[in-house]
């Protein structure tokens, strides 16, 4: 009898010798559980902890999990009506809470370094007849990057990522059985650094425990840790990693963003990836994604330009980018209202959108201006020659914030659009504006159509609807601070 994997037309002669080189490792190292993880819509790591032995039968035969598990919204609230007749009509193989199947990447397997004798791998879902799961938002990424390949290239990214370190002070608000509730409270907090002293070495020093811990983690994971920054806003930090393609990039997010969070905790500290945490003096935390195309002939960066464009000044993106790169930056341009809900999809993360505050609030580019949405970095002949997103939340599902930057950037190649000039000025009145808020941006992307046909009808309508639940409850809300104290802070 074929095992899972099998029916799934999964498993090959180097995936067989892979879950043997997991068994051999789990023999070796007294591996007594292991994490079966995968990445739900909001960029959160779900799954389940099964045996060593177990664990060995599942790497081909998958483990179970309900199929709502796909369908919640922050607070864990179904957005369909599974049990009722016609309820998920709209999702085939998702009624009455039916299984999915997790199968695992064996070549994923890693320890983790905050826990004895425990190991992780890396899961997708897939259908119970051996077909995959279309909503998956790492399929998502992957049916982009098929179409990006299909044009003749692939996208290397960079991850810059900023979020807030708390050090716990009373776990009795959020571990209180009396004040249990749906979604539950947050532990009470202190800072790790007061802020505002932008880089500081004393600060550095003074938040030195809680960034050893980070680096640690991130290390013994393997992600490509370049540095680690003391950020403006108090108790603000920022991690920084080096390039690699989307599919890598995305992955070492959510390990980075899970695992972090978990090793912080165990040590008294509350990490938060949430955008702007519910405190009165507080700065926004961004998630800039940079990024760049990359000839798959050559393996060159489809970006650089080795002189600018006859009759080109700095402010035309020709000057310093290739026509390709130039094309990519246009498709952006032409998608961001579209793209923006996907970038930052929580109700707190519209709130960072103020002018003068590092943060975009305009549909432009700019030369090296960190007030703009997009800023091009480079020059002619530089390899390292590069687009940076700055609209993104921390909080952002990865797939789907990079998958948007493929849709949107393929429609600029494929039409040989071409960008305005660079604004010296992102903050005057006159330009475009990005959404102002969830209810617009769910609208702004519901309506772009270039964005549709790449993510698919239902991947839009799927993520827009349990935006929408989201929404809902927040603008219902009486508290509107503990809204996002609960859904939010206690959470991401």
């Amino acid at each position: 009898m074929t095992h899972f994997a099998e029916r799934c037309g999964l498993h090959t002669a180097a995936r067989e010798a892979a879950c043997a080189r997991v068994a051999r490792l789990i023999e070796a190292s007294g591996i007594e559980l292991v994490r079966f993880g995968w990445c739900d819509t909001h960029g959160m790591l779900r799954g389940k902890t099964l045996s060593a032995q177990a664990a060995l039968r599942a790497l081909r035969d998958g483990v179970g999990m309900v199929g709502t598990l796909m369908l919640k919204d922050t607070a864990d609230r179904t957005a369909w009506k599974v049990f009722e007749p016609g309820g998920a009509a709209e999702l085939p193989g998702f009624a009455g809470a039916a299984n999915l199947m997790l199968m695992p990447a064996p070549d994923s397997f890693t320890t983790l370094p905050w826990l004895a004798r425990t190991g992780w791998l890396r899961c997708q879902p897939w259908f119970a007849d051996g077909t995959p799961v279309p909503l998956d938002t790492r399929r998502v990424l992957q049916t982009a990057l098929a179409r990006l390949g299909d044009a003749g290239y692939g996208l290397k990214t960079g991850l810059e990522v900023e979020f807030h370190i708390y050090r716990i002070t009373d776990t009795g608000p959020q571990l209180d059985p009396e004040l249990a509730a749906w979604p539950g409270l947050p532990p009470a907090v202190e800072m790790i650094h007061p802020g505002y002293n932008l880089q500081a070495e004393a600060m550095m020093d003074l938040s030195d425990e809680p960034l050893r811990i980070v680096q640690r983690t991130a290390q013994a994971l393997g992600l490509p840790l370049q540095s680690l920054e003391i950020e403006l806003g108090p108790s603000q930090v920022e991690a920084v990693f080096d390039a690699t393609d989307a599919l890598t990039a995305a992955d070492q997010m959510v390990l980075f963003r899970n695992g972090v969070r978990q090793a912080l905790r165990r040590a008294g500290y509350h990490a938060t990836f949430m955008c702007r945490p519910p405190f009165p003096h507080i700065m926004s935390s961004g998630w800039h994604l940079h990024q760049s195309l990359v000839d798959l002939k050559t393996g060159r960066n489809a970006c650089v330009r080795d002189a600018p464009a006859p009759g080109s000044t700095r402010a035309d993106a020709t000057h310093t980018l290739s026509d390709a790169g130039a094309h990519w930056l246009a498709g952006l341009l032409a998608h961001a209202r579209g793209m923006t809900v996907l970038c930052t999809p929580t109700v707190n993360g519209f709130a960072r959108f103020r002018p003068n505050a590092l943060a975009p609030q305009a549909v432009l580019w700019g030369q090296d201006n960190r007030g703009a949405m997009l800023r091009v970095v480079g020059a002619t002949g530089d390899s390292a020659t590069r687009i940076e997103n700055r609209v993104g939340e921390p909080a952002a599902n990865p797939y789907l914030y990079m998958a948007a930057q493929i849709h949107a950037g393929l429609d600029g190649l494929q039409r040989g659009l071409l960008p305005a000039q660079a604004s010296e000025t992102p903050y005057a009145d006159g330009a475009e504006k990005i959404p102002t808020s969830l209810g617009e941006g769910i609208a702004a992307l519901q309506a772009d159509d270039a964005l549709r046909a790449g993510f698919g009808d239902d991947v839009v309508r799927y993520f827009c609807r349990i935006k929408q639940q989201e929404l809902d409850r927040h603008t219902q809300a009486e508290d509107k601070t503990d809204f996002e104290r609960r859904e939010y802070f206690a959470r991401t």
